[in-house]
């Protein structure tokens, strides 16, 4: 019986190690080894710092706003949950391009709104008022997608691209390194690229081949089971130079 006990003693503690040792790991996953959340923080304040003259802060949604050189799409994020009017991540383009193309704004989903000339699709993150230890800035308000919505932010391999998922397949993407596409070796030739999903738009009216300003172009991925996700998107990229 004693020998019994002490057996089943030992086995307990080597549970429990065991157990100790998972968690720790699961914590390191989760924070210190974020590969990609970490990269993406640093990437976009490189980004920011390029395109200082493209940002601007929103006092309407209650963050920061990220726009392309002409105007024609900017990217906006809360640095508020509990501030923002309608979206804590929203993309907001001219409209004017689609409705040229055919877009009949009666037909779009209720996650796209057309109005002022401007097409909006966004997402809510929350209504919680975030904590910072000085004024926020940008690149923080940016700190607070990673840290709390780790989800949203992803990893394009081919592009050598950091990006942020806005819901509904729509999302700004950014490049790694400004100068070089470090997958490639190559020149980077994508510095920002604003990213719209085109089936809710074809849906109402569209002709994805008549939309200026955007490429109508296949973006080539993989899931994490190593599953094809090819999908048509509307691009706009945007060089920072």
């Amino acid at each position: 019986m004693k020998n019994n006990t002490k057996l089943i003693a030992g086995i307990a503690g080597a549970v429990l190690v065991v157990a100790v040792i998972m968690v720790t790991v699961l914590n390191k996953v989760n924070g210190d080894l974020d590969v990609i959340g970490q990269g993406s923080f640093r990437s976009f304040g490189r980004m920011l710092e390029a395109a200082s003259g493209q940002l601007e802060a929103d006092e309407t949604n209650a963050g920061w706003s990220l726009s392309a050189p002409d105007k024609s799409a900017r990217f906006v994020w809360s640095q508020d949950y509990s501030k923002s009017p309608r979206y804590d991540l929203m993309l907001e383009v001219d409209a004017k391009p689609f409705l040229a193309a055919g877009l009949d704004t009666a037909k779009l989903p209720e996650s796209y709104t057309v109005a002022d000339e401007k097409l909006v699709v966004g997402s809510e993150l929350g209504d919680e008022v975030l904590v910072y230890e000085a004024e926020p800035t940008a690149l923080e308000a940016y700190g607070q997608i990673v840290e709390n919505h780790r989800s949203a932010v992803s990893y394009h391999m081919s592009g050598d691209h950091y990006g942020v998922g806005i819901g509904h397949g729509n999302g700004v993407e950014w490049a790694n390194d400004l100068e070089m596409n470090m997958a490639t070796k190559e020149a980077q030739d994508k510095d920002l690229v604003f990213v719209l999903n085109p089936g809710p738009l074809i849906a109402a009216g569209v002709d994805p081949e008549k939309v200026e300003g955007w490429k109508y172009a296949v973006v080539h991925g993989a899931s994490h089971s190593g599953k094809s996700t090819d999908s048509y998107k509307f691009l706009k990229p945007v060089s920072l130079d």
